[in-house]
């Protein structure tokens, strides 16, 4: 994408949100689908108790969440190698 491309895109999104009212309403449905699709990677055949399929995904989350962590420090780390 082209700077000025960019520039424009990066404004109107700042207009779209500074015209929001409630912004966890606007991003509800997909922090939902997010969160979704860890139960369906733990339970892609929805077989499980809900209560284990959710503590699963919990795990799993986290399990996201913490590589996510170490690719960060990793990539921190390469950058300034102490």
């Amino acid at each position: 994408m082209s700077t000025r491309r960019s520039l424009i895109a990066r404004a109107a999104a700042h207009e779209s949100w500074a015209r929001t009212s409630d912004r966890g309403a606007r991003t509800e449905a997909a922090r939902q689908r997010f969160l979704d699709r860890f139960e369906r990677e733990v339970d892609p055949d929805g077989v499980l108790d809900p209560r284990e399929r959710a503590t699963r995904a919990d795990h799993a989350r986290k399990a996201y969440f913490t590589r996510l962590a170490l690719r960060s420090a990793d990539a921190r780390r390469k950058r300034n190698p102490a």
